[in-house]
């Protein structure tokens, strides 16, 4: 039978618990390898310090018994001597006393020694040194000294040795070995019960945090509270917070397109209603047209609502204000959109005007730019009368972009005109239809791209009248490209004309 757990993938997130125990415990178990090769090393070195001692001074001992006599060397080694030597009851002890040419003057012959000529070339007079070899499928630690006459024949000289087997020192290496390494198996598993019971605790806020976010309800989308918060989770909170600030901002823009479309769309839907009634009752065909008409328009100003209030949306929550501005040439763009209302302003005989300026690049959207631009122009039309004119210009300045739709139209009282970028507002006594929406969407639009908005009338002229119309403008910051750098030419990298 089959089991129905899942292994987990390579993308499936471990416990935050396992992944720092695991981080922990592996250093540990990598490292205690190096620990115990350590320990061996240093238990071998602090073994042989004492038992070295003992042999340089039995090699001292035996150099004492050396005289030379008409520069010939005599030992003179009692039998006492030569069981105090053989006393060790745990290692074999071996020594000899060797001559010019390698004579066995007293001592062990078989004992391995060194050749004369290596050891009056390393080896300085009445110093002892130690080496490591073998004897009879035995390790031994040999310690040597040369000996010879002073002011005499250098070649008058008689090489002392004196070796041991290593058992001493390795029952001695193994005691500190095992006092340094039993006491880990008892405090590397209470270290790793300390762990875990620390990382338990220490992981508690963390665990009252997601309990916090659990007991909360599903519309509450007010942000977290940091006072109880631990340092290490303060990123994690705000950035928690800014998402929630965000999806609040969102569903309060959805409150806000669903309130506006269900007050603005009432009336046009009422009076569309009211006149496909009266279309009903009539049998007058002339009569039946103009209700008709009526109806046509109705639902032509219904349209453009629907229009504006989805355009509002897009501005304040849709995917495209959320995208990476781009570099975007607002002259060329602002061109583009002009040609498509050329129509609409002949038909009116609206002299609608474009002054090119040339290249002015701004970090932008285009979508979102684009119906900025055509807000303000369907703007600008309404509220110029036939015969009007309206003028359409991007003005570099430096570091900014200015965009300007002039009009000749009936202009904008001061006192109005912060008010106009409200939604809805619309001023009074003009007697033009509109949603009162296209200039808060310019706004929206604009604070996206890090610019301001203004409506203002005409400035006064040099005799103190101020000519008909207003000037809706828009200051973007202007985008600078990166300088690149000068192409050298071939001939001249090369040095070859």
């Amino acid at each position: 039978m089959k089991s129905l757990r899942q292994k987990p993938g390579p993308d499936t997130q471990r416990s935050l618990f396992g992944e720092i125990l695991d981080w922990m415990l592996a250093p540990l178990l990598f490292v205690w390898p190096i620990s115990i090769a350590v320990t061996h090393y240093f238990a071998t070195t602090v073994a042989n310090y004492p038992y070295d001692q003992t042999l340089r001074e039995q090699v001292a001992a035996i150099s004492r018994q050396v005289k030379f006599v008409d520069g010939r060397p005599q030992i003179s080694l009692p039998g006492s001597a030569r069981a105090f030597l053989r006393s060790d009851e745990i290692d074999s002890v071996y020594f000899h006393v060797l001559g010019r040419g390698g004579k066995l003057l007293a001592g062990d012959s078989e004992l391995p020694a060194l050749k004369p000529a290596e050891v009056l070339q390393k080896a300085d007079l009445g110093e002892v040194y130690f080496r490591d070899d073998e004897y009879q499928g035995q390790d031994l630690r040999i310690a040597y000294m040369v000996l010879g006459e002073p002011d005499a024949n250098p070649e008058r000289w008689v090489l002392i040795e004196v070796g041991e087997t290593l058992e001493k020192r390795s029952q001695l290496s193994n005691k500190i070995i095992a006092s340094v390494i039993l006491p880990q198996f008892v405090i590397i598993p209470l270290a790793l019960i300390l762990v875990w019971f620390g990382l338990s605790q220490g992981l508690r806020p963390l665990n009252r945090l997601r309990e916090r976010i659990e007991m909360r309800r599903e519309a509450d989308l007010s942000p977290i509270a940091a006072a109880r918060v631990p340092e290490e989770l303060q990123p994690l909170t705000e950035a928690f917070n800014s998402m929630l600030a965000r999806m609040q901002h969102n569903m309060d823009a959805q409150r806000r397109f669903i309130s506006d479309a269900a007050h603005q769309m009432r009336t046009p839907l009422t009076g569309l209603k009211m006149q496909a009634q009266l279309a009903m009752r009539e049998s007058d065909p002339r009569q039946l047209r103009y209700a008709l008409e009526n109806i046509s328009s109705s639902v032509d100003r219904a349209s453009h609502l629907v229009n504006q209030l989805l355009a509002m949306a897009r501005a304040e929550a849709s995917e495209h204000s959320q995208q990476a501005l781009e570099p975007v040439d607002l002259d060329q763009l602002l061109h583009e959109i002009v040609e498509t209302w050329v129509v609409r302003a002949h038909d009116r005989r609206i002299d609608l005007g474009y002054e090119p300026a040339g290249p002015a690049y701004i970090l932008g959207n285009a979508f979102l730019l684009r119906e900025m631009i055509n807000n303000l122009l369907d703007n600008a039309l309404r509220y110029t009368p036939d015969e009007g004119r309206v003028t359409a210009r991007v003005v570099p300045q430096g570091d900014f972009v200015l965009l300007e739709i002039e009009d000749s139209g009936i202009g904008i009282a001061d006192d109005e005109a912060h008010k106009v970028f409200d939604r809805f507002y619309r001023v009074e006594g003009t007697g033009v239809e509109g949603s009162g929406l296209g200039l808060a969407i310019v706004r929206e639009i604009a604070e996206l791209h890090r610019a301001a908005a203004s409506l203002r009338p005409h400035p006064p002229s040099e005799q103190g009248q101020r000519p008909p119309g207003s000037v809706a403008r828009v200051v973007f910051p202007a985008h600078r490209f990166p300088t690149p750098a000068l192409a050298i030419p071939e001939h001249v990298q090369t040095g070859f004309a």
